[in-house]
């Protein structure tokens, strides 16, 4: 997670009303779904009314998780707070899929994995450039361009070897999985390959962090002179950090184990696919928070740290996140999941990332790009709803 507004160091924030509806404060007025959640799955309410509440519910939980790691972060030194930050990012998407991963929805995982590729580049992105250039009127912003080409290769080399999977079986006649479709048949070659792709990725990931944060630690942690490094925290120690991080955790997981346990009722009931759920909302809710904080950076014209949060998020979930997964998927629930996605799925990302790295090699951004990409995200959209 990013920061979520700008605040002096040591300072806490004053929990009156206009907290709750200032940009950092507005994702803990959700925290009465919490309990209303909970309350609906002991009671058997409708699996709509569950997870709508549980969707709404993972929001704060997410949100603390995120303030928590960096209140941590900014005492731990930019190394190990940089770590902790890239860590922890992507958590709440992680601890869901991995809900959804013991229950054997193996194509609610990878449609999350795919969704959340495709929020981060074309929703928050194109939402941040297009608030970033229409607030104040500005023709252009400008942001990093040599960090941004070198995220954006990342995530195209990522992709590049997560569709390899699929590539195989088309190659071997299998065919790719329809929409909504669990495999029932493993099929042990595709299985091995996608294991070798995950440890190769996460290996990659892990040099990719010591380039980021020890020897090219300046290019992707920008500051302006006189800036401190944080100066967004609320002033919380270190036991206060870890105390928070750790009940958002366990509330993740809560939220995150109702929320799967109601996708297949709420699939039925409000007419929606399994497999839009997972692309579209469950991506979407797993990071709102982190999402907003891009969009609020991107008007108060860092672009430098708006476009790192989505192409950096996009970049973890397909480096670390997916092939923690897959390694998972070999321990928890009915069977390993492969990396092979749906011909919906390998469009969609191919095409994402093909625009992302086309707008960043640019170094500077307008609001009609970002109308483009928020276009291509809803396009994208329906073809799924429609699916």
């Amino acid at each position: 997670m990013q920061p979520a507004g700008q605040r002096s160091a040591g300072k806490g924030p004053s929990l009156g009303p206009s907290f709750f509806f200032s940009p950092s404060g507005w994702p803990y007025l959700l925290v009465p779904f919490i309990p209303a959640a909970i309350a609906l799955e002991l009671t058997h309410a409708s699996a709509g009314l569950i997870f709508a509440a549980a969707a709404a519910g993972v929001i704060p939980t997410a949100a603390l998780m995120g303030r928590a790691t960096e209140e941590v972060a900014a005492k731990s030194g930019p190394g190990v707070g940089g770590l902790l930050n890239v860590t922890f990012g992507n958590a709440p998407e992680l601890i869901i899929a991995l809900f959804a991963l013991n229950a054997g929805l193996h194509e609610v995982v990878k449609a999350s994995i795919i969704g959340s590729i495709l929020g981060n580049i074309l929703l928050v992105m194109g939402a941040a450039m297009l608030a970033g250039g229409l607030a104040g009127g500005r023709t252009h912003q400008s942001f990093n361009r040599t960090a941004a080409n070198v995220q954006s290769l990342m995530l195209f080399l990522a992709v590049a070897a997560m569709v390899m999977p699929a590539v195989f079986e088309l190659v071997e006649g299998q065919g790719l999985p329809g929409i909504d479709q669990e495999r029932i048949d493993f099929d042990s070659t595709v299985e091995s390959l996608s294991l070798a792709v995950a440890i190769v990725l996460i290996a990659t990931y892990a040099i990719g962090l010591l380039f980021s944060l020890r020897t090219h630690r300046a290019l992707f942690n920008p500051h302006e002179e006189g800036e401190p490094a944080h100066d967004d925290t609320w002033g919380w120690s270190i036991r206060t950090s870890v105390i928070a991080l750790a009940v958002a955790g366990i509330a993740v997981g809560g939220m995150s184990e109702i929320l799967v346990g109601s996708i297949e009722g709420a699939s039925d009931s409000i007419g929606l696919s399994e497999f839009f759920i997972g692309v579209i909302v469950v991506a979407i809710v797993g990071n709102a928070a982190e999402h907003w904080v891009a969009v609020l950076v991107a008007v108060k014209d860092k672009m430098d740290l708006s476009v790192n949060i989505s192409i950096g998020s996009s970049a973890q979930v397909a480096m670390f996140v997916a092939p923690v997964l897959v390694i998972c998927s070999f321990f928890m629930g009915p069977g390993p999941m492969p990396l092979v996605f749906n011909g919906f799925e390998l469009a969609a990302v191919i095409m994402a990332v093909l625009v992302a790295y086309q707008v960043t090699n640019e170094g500077e951004s307008t609001w009609f790009e970002g109308v483009q990409l928020l276009a291509l995200y809803v396009i994208l959209g329906l073809a799924f709803f429609y699916a």
